[in-house]
């Protein structure tokens, strides 16, 4: 017997990568965030565990990459004090700006 993946549109791999790394984070390993194609743009959202950002705990912005270029990705932080998204850094692959999500030792992507 054979098992076959299932990708129901495009963009559908790069999803799963990100979740696949989001599965090696350090901080709140025990909720499930989310991933969403939004605006030309993955955006990361995981309930809030510190309830630092919603003392009710609720579903937060995480981070947000996108891919202007083919070779180019761009990270992005939630400021939500300002409600605005800080650019990170960028890189040729998104494996790099993932680790920085999943590591997070100065808490700007887990506040």
């Amino acid at each position: 017997m054979s098992r076959h993946a299932s990708v129901t549109g495009p963009g559908e791999l790069v999803r799963r990568r990100i979740l696949r790394k989001l599965e090696q984070r350090s901080r709140y390993r025990y909720v499930q965030p989310e991933v969403f194609w939004v605006d030309g743009a993955w955006l990361i959202r995981s309930p809030c565990c510190s309830r630092n950002i919603d003392p009710d705990g609720g579903v937060i912005d995480i981070a947000r990459l996108e891919q202007p270029e083919p070779a180019v990705w761009r990270l992005y932080a939630r400021d939500h004090a300002a409600g605005r998204w800080v650019w990170q850094a960028s890189a040729g692959r998104i494996d790099e700006l993932l680790t920085l999500v999943a590591d997070d030792a100065h808490r700007v992507f887990w506040p």
